[in-house]
C-alpha cells in the first residue's frame, strides 16, 4: 500500500501485532507529543475536552459540533490516526448517522459509540451507567456502519453494561455489536478483584478485535503493555494519561509561584522555550519562510 492514509493504517494494524497504544490527550499541542514519542495511534478523550473547553465533568456536556471541530484541529496536526469519544453519537440513530459523517470529515481514523442511556457519564464516575435497550443500541451500530462513506473508518462498538447489569450482559452486547458490523468492541469493565479474569473472557467469548481502558490504578492500571495484549486486546487507550499529568504539573507550578514567588523550584520540570518550540515545529514554519516569503 502506498502512501496508505492514517485509517488505512489502523485498520491494518488492527489485524497485526504488537497491541495498538493509544495515550489520551485533549488537545493538538498533546497530540504532538503523542506523535514525537514514537507512538503510532492517539486517543481523544471526551473527559478531556470536557475538561479543557468548559472545565466540567464529563456528563454529557460536550456537543457533536464542539467535539468534531476540536478534533478536526488535533487530526490535522498529526500524521497518526486518532481515535476519539463519540459519546452516545449525541442522540438516536439519526443522530448517529451525522456524527459519523462529521467525524469523517474532520479527519479522525476512529470512533466509539456507547450504549449508554443520555445524558450519558463517563465510565470512571462513581454508580452505575443506565444503558439503552440492546435492540436500540444494535440499531446505532447498524446506523454507523451505513452512515460511513469511508470503508476504512472505525466503528468501537462500546457497552457499559458491565457496571449495572454485570458481564455476562456486557458481553451479549458486545457479541451482538459485532454482529451488527461493529469493527471492534469495547466493553467498559468495572472495578473489581476479579478483572483480569473478565478481560480474558471478553477477549476469548468476544470474536472480534478487543479495545481496553486503562485508567487509574488498581490491578488494570498497573499492568503493562505487553500483559495487556498477552490478555488478547488489540487496542490499548490510557484516557487520562495526558491530563492527570499536565494537571500535576501545571498545579505544582502555581503553588511554587505563590510560595516563592518565582518558578526557580521547578524549573527542572517544565519545558525549556526550545524543547516548546522543538513541540510545535517551528522549524518547519522557519523553512517555508524561507522557501516562499519573497
Amino acid at each position: 500500500m502506498s502512501n496508505p492514509t492514517p485509517r488505512q493504517r489502523l485498520r491494518v494494524r488492527l489485524e497485526s501485532t504488537p497491541i495498538i497504544v493509544a495515550p489520551g490527550i485533549y488537545d493538538a499541542y498533546g497530540a504532538r507529543f503523542v506523535e514525537q514519542a514514537g507512538l503510532e495511534a492517539v486517543y481523544m478523550t471526551g473527559n478531556g475536552v470536557s475538561a479543557s473547553l468548559l472545565g466540567r465533568p464529563d456528563v454529557g456536556l460536550i456537543d457533536l459540533t464542539l467535539i468534531t471541530n476540536h478534533a478536526h484541529r488535533v487530526a490535522s496536526c498529526v500524521d497518526i490516526p486518532l481515535i476519539c469519544d463519540a459519546d452516545t453519537g449525541y442522540g438516536n440513530a439519526v443522530n448517529v448517522r451525522r456524527t459519523v459523517e462529521e467525524f469523517e470529515s474532520a479527519g479522525v481514523a476512529a470512533i466509539h459509540l456507547e450504549d449508554q442511556v443520555s445524558p450519558k457519564r463517563c465510565g470512571h464516575l462513581p454508580g452505575a451507567r443506565p444503558v439503552i435497550e440492546l435492540a436500540e443500541a444494535v440499531g446505532k451500530i447498524d446506523a454507523a456502519i451505513a452512515a460511513r462513506r469511508d470503508p476504512d473508518f472505525i466503528i468501537i462498538a462500546r457497552t457499559d453494561a458491565a457496571s449495572g447489569h454485570g458481564l455476562d450482559e456486557a458481553i451479549r452486547r458486545g457479541k451482538a455489536y459485532r454482529k451488527a458490523g461493529a469493527d471492534v468492541v469495547f466493553v467498559e469493565l468495572k472495578t473489581s478483584p476479579t478483572v483480569l479474569e473478565d478481560m480474558k473472557r471478553i477477549t476469548s467469548e468476544i470474536d472480534a478485535p478487543c479495545l481496553v481502558n486503562i485508567d487509574g490504578g488498581g490491578k488494570l492500571g498497573g499492568l503493562t503493555v505487553p500483559a495487556i495484549e498477552e490478555l488478547g486486546f488489540r487496542i490499548a487507550i490510557f484516557p487520562g494519561l495526558e491530563r492527570y499529568a499536565a494537571g500535576f504539573a501545571i498545579r505544582e507550578a502555581m503553588v511554587a509561584l505563590k510560595r516563592d514567588g518565582n518558578t526557580r523550584a521547578v524549573r527542572d520540570r517544565m519545558l525549556t522555550m526550545q524543547e516548546y518550540n522543538d513541540a510545535l515545529k517551528l522549524a518547519e514554519v522557519e523553512d517555508w519562510e524561507e522557501r516562499y516569503l519573497k
